[in-house]
């Protein structure tokens, strides 16, 4: 059947359904069966499952003319998905159209989720399209016999791959492609994504160093222009001296009309404490809603969330408080409006989550932006720009992940064994490890067999024999088990199961909050009040309670940092407000924390770096405006504490947020003497950036992650966790004994180099420390506090006090200041 007729297939059953068939999806259809490879890139809810589904199965029509009488067993395709919740709705819609030609294929799940029964009936008989997680795929990886599994493979299609990309997730896929490359003769491999600012570098990180696969690469990109409406939330009174929290649940009413006049509303929340928080007070002021509103977050038991997804489909549900567990690629037709509460701190969030309103393709979709604190207005100004701009961020990917390659390695090793010298050629045509050198690899070969030079009496280590034919594998039980438990490269603090007394599962937090309480404390998790028994065995028993309490369940997990595209924009904004322009709704709405901020200091323009210092009671505060996220100011802060204690013996407590940093002293300091000997220098930067943040202590803590995903540290075994601070001190002893035998093990080094590439984000504290040396410095020395320095000093008040206490203290400072 010629290509012609095939495509009139599909575009006949898109006009049985009354649907529209977009020129991208006919390209994407026309590149793949004309066996190309490449990089989709369309907006959220334009039709992107069906852009790559209806080829494969065009493809298989073709290879199989007899299909109706003679059905051809084995694994057809692969959809890779970041998101165990966007399989069911890949699974809908791909089988509908599977059905409805009468093609008799079949599509399964398998990902983390999946029952054991249902993964021994795959292990018999694969489904013809399998969804599943860069995880999953590793684990069959992981199967002896795997390569007659994939043999007859013609796609992989690796959906929201910006997800991946900029993470060790990513390294993992590329690493499970070189091998698929190998052994499956008609692979085609495709990504999907909506949104990313550096296509081409996601394109190339995708297929791979290979020319083969590259050159017959294509990138298509969906000329449709997806209206997105931002609506900011802004609040009829707002305090002059703003602080991080303060404003959202004060504004609760006002999401109530948009709840209500919509068909299903998502709202989003940054964390999973924040989302907790809200579900429960929307139901405390509003019990009519009992039974139309939910909870989604990934610490939920699989049934709840199934529940909730089906249930926003079904349109039975008024709103779902969500956390990122729901920003992706699902598509609910019933959702009509997003609410995202506080500043998302990223443009290519803020749009995926917008998406998910009126997923339908030509519908605008509509986002209400919802400050926790009145400044955050200005970064809901930023994102209307970035909107009407396209702005996009760049994933940045990571580079020789050793930690990665080491358990892709005992992963060959576990299943079928694997011979160096041809895993080596696959390994090096990926874009993370094109840089590897011989000594490099040969290095973690000795790793998986002899543990590593200072661990070479230790025979847990030697995990990975040779025989006699240069083959390596591992024959031993207990070990492949446990590596096959050890899969994955998202490590988080041991999670405790959260269960009723009676039985029933609720969901899993993390060691760290129920370590804090005793038997008989109240908290609230997953919507419920319940009431902690007794802990065993990482297992949290509890009953429900009907006592009330603030003791609302945490999560680690750090706060987000504004991205550098967003700082660009943000800093643009302020530009605006220093003409006196104020052109934005929420700029205007602003004007009188603006006006108290000119009176005490300045709104630095563009081409200027605001420094502010002024006296209290706690000491001297020397206050600094990059406008850069707050990763960079930790950095920055540590960096100039450090080269100023060079010049004068003086000690410093740092606070900082994504606006700025503050210096705090028991003694004045000279801002001419920094300004003179030029401490914004990059001259020296990496080597004083060690000395000023202890990076021995940060690589450390980074080192944990790294060991565990090496498999160093193993985490215990599903009903047996092992406590994070046993964990924690096992990875530092090893740390301490690489630094102090081996310091050029590649493990240990990698806990540096990722610290300062990817935490203190190294390169864009360079780029910032440029552009300020390029700017006019303005020093303003203030009397007291100003609207900009408030958000930064309360902050660190919050490291100290109870939220009560630190209510009570705050308004009498903001009393103070309004004299």
């Amino acid at each position: 059947m010629k290509q012609k007729e095939l495509i009139n297939i599909a575009e006949t059953w898109f006009h049985q359904k009354d649907w529209k068939v977009f020129p991208f999806q006919k390209k994407t259809w026309k590149a793949f069966l004309g066996g190309k490879h490449g990089l989709l890139n369309a907006p959220t809810g334009s039709g992107k499952t069906y852009a790559l589904w209806v080829p494969i199965v065009l493809q298989f029509i073709k290879d199989n003319p007899e299909y109706k009488s003679k059905k051809t067993k084995g694994l057809k395709a692969i959809w890779i998905t970041p998101l165990r919740a966007l399989s069911v709705e890949i699974q809908q819609s791909a089988q509908r159209f599977a059905d409805e030609l009468e093609t008799g294929l079949t599509v399964g799940i398998r990902t983390g989720d999946t029952s054991q029964s249902e993964r021994a009936k795959q292990k018999k008989s694969m489904p013809d399209l399998l969804i599943t997680t860069p995880e999953s795929l590793m684990l069959l990886l992981a199967s002896t016999g795997y390569d007659k599994l994939f043999n007859k493979l013609t796609a992989v299609i690796v959906d929201e791959w910006h997800e991946l990309l900029g993470s060790k997730r990513g390294v993992q896929m590329e690493l499970g492609l070189s091998r698929l490359k190998s052994i499956s003769p008609e692979l085609r491999i495709w990504g999907i994504s909506a949104t990313i600012g550096n296509l081409s570098q996601a394109q190339e990180v995708l297929l791979g160093m290979n020319d083969d696969f590259r050159s017959n690469s294509i990138l298509v990109k969906a000329n449709l222009k997806k209206k997105i409406v931002v609506k900011s939330i802004i609040p009829e009174k707002m305090e002059t001296f703003p602080w991080r929290g303060h404003l959202g649940l004060h504004l609760l009413e006002e999401i109530i009309p948009i709840i209500n006049e919509s068909k299903t509303t998502l709202i989003f929340t940054n964390t999973r404490s924040q989302c907790e928080i809200w579900f429960q007070k929307t139901l405390e002021k509003h019990p009519e809603f009992a039974g139309e509103i939910a909870m989604h977050h990934g610490s939920i038991n699989k049934e709840t969330r199934l529940w909730v997804e089906q249930a926003i489909r079904n349109e039975s549900l008024k709103a779902v408080v969500a956390t990122s567990s729901l920003d992706l690629g699902v598509d609910f037709a019933p959702v009509e409006t997003i609410i995202q509460i506080g500043g998302p701190k990223g443009i290519a969030k803020f749009l995926q989550r917008a998406g998910r309103s009126n997923h339908r393709p030509g519908e605008p979709s509509v986002i209400h932006f919802l400050p926790t604190h009145a400044i955050e207005l200005i970064e809901a100004s930023a994102l209307k720009k970035a909107v009407k701009l396209e702005v996009m961020e760049d994933r940045i990917p990571y580079l020789l992940s050793f930690d990665v390659l080491i358990q892709y390695l005992v992963t060959l090793a576990v299943s079928d064994g694997f011979v160096p010298k041809e895993i080596f050629r696959e390994i090096k045509n990926t874009f993370s490890f094109q840089g590897i050198t011989h000594e490099q690899w040969q290095w973690c070969l000795n790793f998986i067999t002899l543990g590593s030079q200072s661990l070479q009496a230790y025979d847990e280590y030697k995990r990975v024999l040779v025989d006699e034919n240069g083959r390596f594998y591992v024959d031993n039980r207990k070990t492949a088990m446990m590596h096959r438990l050890s899969i994955g490269t998202i490590v988080s603090d041991a999670m405790v199961q959260v269960k009723y007394v009676s039985g029933g599962f609720i969901g899993t937090i993390e060691e760290f909050f129920i370590g804090k309480m005793k038997p008989g404390d109240v908290f609230v998790f997953a919507g419920r009040t319940l009431e902690l028994v007794r802990v065993r065995n990482m297992v949290a028993q509890v009953r429900r309670s009907s006592k009330r309490t603030r003791n609302v369940v945490s999560f680690m997990g750090g706060r987000m940092a504004l991205s550098s595209q967003m700082s660009e924009i943000l800093r643009n904004e302020l530009q605006s407000e220093a003409d006196h322009k104020r052109n934005t709704p929420e700029l205007k709405a602003l004007s009188h924390i603006f006006n108290r901020q000119e009176k005490e200091s300045v709104v630095p323009r563009k081409n200027e770096f605001l420094i502010e210092t002024f006296k209290t009671r706690e000491g001297y505060h020397h206050l600094f405006y990059p406008f850069e996220g707050r990763f960079v100011h930790q950095a920055m802060g540590g960096l100039l504490a450090y080269r100023i204690s060079l010049l004068s013996p003086i000690t410093f407590s740092l606070a900082y947020n994504d606006y700025g940093f503050e210096l705090l002293s028991d003694q004045p300091m000279n801002i001419q003497d920094i300004l003179d000997n030029n401490l914004f220098s990059t001259d020296y930067l990496f080597s004083d950036l060690q000395k000023s943040l202890n990076s021995t202590e940060l690589a450390r803590r980074k080192f944990r992650d790294i060991a565990v995903i090496s498999g160093l540290v193993f985490t215990g075994y599903p009903s047996k966790q092992i406590k994070t601070k046993h964990l924690q001190s096992n990875s530092q002893l090893l740390f301490d004994v690489f630094r102090d035998y081996e310091p050029n093990n590649l493990l240990y080094q990698q806990a540096f180099r990722e610290t300062f590439e990817h935490q203190l984000e190294e390169g864009r504290l360079r780029l910032a420390l440029e552009r300020i040396s390029t700017q006019e410095v303005v020093w303003k020395l203030c009397e007291k506090p100003t609207p900009f320095s408030f958000p930064i000093i309360t902050d660190r008040l919050r490291e100290k006090l109870s939220s009560e206490k630190l209510k009570d203290r705050i308004k009498k400072m903001t009393l103070l200041l309004m004299k």
